[in-house]
This record gives C-alpha cells, sequence and structure tokens, in this order.
C-alpha cells in the first residue's frame, strides 16, 4: 500500500509539477410450523441444509395428538419418502440436505390425527393441510463502482490521459493477488468553479472494480459457493483502494511542508457504491421475497 501511494505522488509530480436461512417463522430450535391457509415461503442457501419444516402449526404442537400420522408431497408431486437427501422422522419433521435447484417449489404436508370424547370413546379423524415453498438462492455476486476527482492543469494535452492510465495501472497491482480487477474505466475533464477559489479544471474518473479476473476460478479451492470466496476478495479489493485514496488525501492536505502538484487528488471525492448481479437462471424479486430481497432466487411462482 505504500509503495502504491508514493508511486502515485511521485508520477504527480513528474507529470505537472507544482501547480457497503430466511423466513418469518423460524423458532428459537431452528423448526418452521406451518400456518393454516396461508403457504410458508423459505429461503434455503444452495448447497445448505434446509431448516426443519414440522407438519403442524404452533398452536397445535402445544396440544396433545392422538394417532398422528404425516404424509409429505414435493415440488413433483410425488410422495415423498426418507432418502440421503430428504429426511423425514417419525413425527413428520421434514429436512432436505445439499439443497439443489431442482428441489425448489412447493412441499405440502397432510397431518391426520383422531379426536377422542373422553366419555364415549367416539372417534373422529381430523385433517390439517400445510403449505411450504421453499426457495434455492444464492449471494448474489458483487462488484463496486467507484468515482474519484484530481486536479489537473487543463483539459487539453496528453498528462490526463497518462494520469488515467497509470492509475489503473496502480489500483490493478493494488488488487492483483485477490483475483480482481479494474474494469470500464472513464474519465471526463470539466471546468469547475469552487467558492472563493475561482474555476479550476477537474478529471471525473470512474471506473468499476470485478471480483472476475483471469484465474478467480482457480483461487476459488474448488469450493461449491465460489461467490463466497469472490465476495470476500472484491470487498478487500474495496477496502484496500479505500485507504489507497485516503492515504493520498493525507499526503497532500496534511503535510504543512509539501506545496501542492497542479495534479493530485481531491480530498473526500471518494465515492463507491456497491453493484449486485446474479448467475444465469437466478434473480432478485423484492416484491414477492421481501423476507430475502437481496438474495438471488431460482424459484420463480407461476
Amino acid at each position: 500500500m505504500m509503495r502504491a501511494w508514493v508511486l502515485l505522488s511521485a508520477v504527480l509530480w513528474y507529470l505537472t509539477g507544482v501547480g457497503w436461512q430466511r423466513s418469518a417463522l423460524q423458532n428459537k430450535k431452528g423448526f418452521i410450523y406451518g400456518t393454516p391457509g396461508h403457504p410458508v415461503k423459505i429461503y434455503v442457501k444452495l448447497h445448505q441444509n434446509s431448516p426443519i419444516l414440522v407438519c403442524m402449526d404452533s398452536k397445535r404442537a402445544k396440544k396433545e395428538t392422538v394417532d398422528p400420522t404425516y404424509v409429505w408431497i414435493g415440488p413433483n408431486e410425488n410422495k415423498l419418502t426418507g432418502n440421503n437427501r430428504i429426511n423425514i422422522t417419525n413425527t413428520g419433521k421434514l429436512m432436505v440436505k445439499d439443497f439443489l435447484e431442482s428441489l425448489s417449489g412447493p412441499y405440502t404436508c397432510t397431518f391426520s390425527y383422531k379426536s377422542v370424547k373422553a366419555e364415549t370413546q367416539e372417534e373422529k379423524t381430523v385433517k390439517k393441510t400445510y403449505e411450504f415453498i421453499m426457495f434455492a438462492y444464492r449471494e448474489p455476486d458483487y462488484s463496486y463502482q467507484m468515482a474519484v476527482r484530481f486536479t489537473t492543469k487543463s483539459c487539453v494535452g496528453r498528462y490526463n490521459d497518462l494520469l488515467f492510465r497509470v492509475l489503473k495501472k496502480i489500483l490493478d497491482n493494488l488488487i492483483s493477488d485477490l483475483t480482481c480487477h479494474v474494469i470500464e474505466p472513464s474519465y471526463k475533464c470539466h471546468l469547475v468553479k469552487i467558492p472563493k477559489h475561482g474555476l479550476i479544471h477537474e478529471l471525473f474518473i470512474a471506473f468499476q472494480v470485478n471480483p472476475f479476473a483471469p484465474g478467480w476460478k482457480a483461487a476459488c479451492n474448488q469450493s461449491v459457493d465460489c461467490e463466497d470466496n469472490t465476495n470476500r476478495n472484491i470487498l478487500q479489493a474495496r477496502d484496500r483502494i479505500e485507504e489507497f485514496f485516503r492515504s493520498q488525501a493525507y499526503i497532500f492536505y496534511h503535510d504543512l511542508n509539501k506545496t501542492l502538484p497542479a495534479m493530485h487528488f481531491i480530498d473526500h471525492s471518494f465515492q463507491v457504491v456497491r453493484m449486485d448481479s446474479c448467475r444465469p437462471g437466478f434473480g432478485k424479486n423484492e416484491a414477492m421475497h421481501s423476507n430475502c430481497a437481496s438474495c438471488c432466487d431460482f424459484y420463480k411462482s407461476p
């Protein structure tokens, strides 16, 4: 980091000299109970285990139940039975292991039990149906749109373009070990009126920091959820770049013995906005999925 901002500082002097499992019904034990008459939405991260779905509502679970039976129907409308991926207990609890896109959809449970009158021993079978909808989701892929401003002597001349190319190269080198890189860089020169300082020329520089530089797949270490790694790397890249520009400001504005070069970073001009994107087959729908608005969901209701 120190070498990077020292290098840019030297370039500036050379060029010009002076001048940021989800369900509302999940209880403390991780169980999700049904709601009579209303489907319960559950969001399961891809390749993770689902929460435990209980074929019963929370009110019924607090009461004694005689001769209960449970039948689960999956997204393909076939009766579910226990296997190496689907676990169903004798008390009607269901959990899906290593959740996949194809497992998204409605899970319907029919819960039957007997109501027995103590006085006459008369039996009556009661049936209740509960619907759960499970959505496979991924975390979005993060990237960051950034903008900075530099002063310049003039909007005409080759020094502006040279500064732009040097800055991009410095930033790429700063984050290359994270398999991140700068893409879509651009700049424009404007004449800006500064209160009490008159007119000055400024470079408005914009660029995007992306986590998919060459070699990013190899850096995933065979992880199934590679976006966890790429998102971790892009967060580090963001922090490094922010610190880099903070250092630039400190050099030029806090060293009273130095005269500002004609081309220099403008303090407090650094801006950053996170941009989320979803992998093919996944998307966001905040209106439909308010409990997981930031998720990239696979399942789409008809």
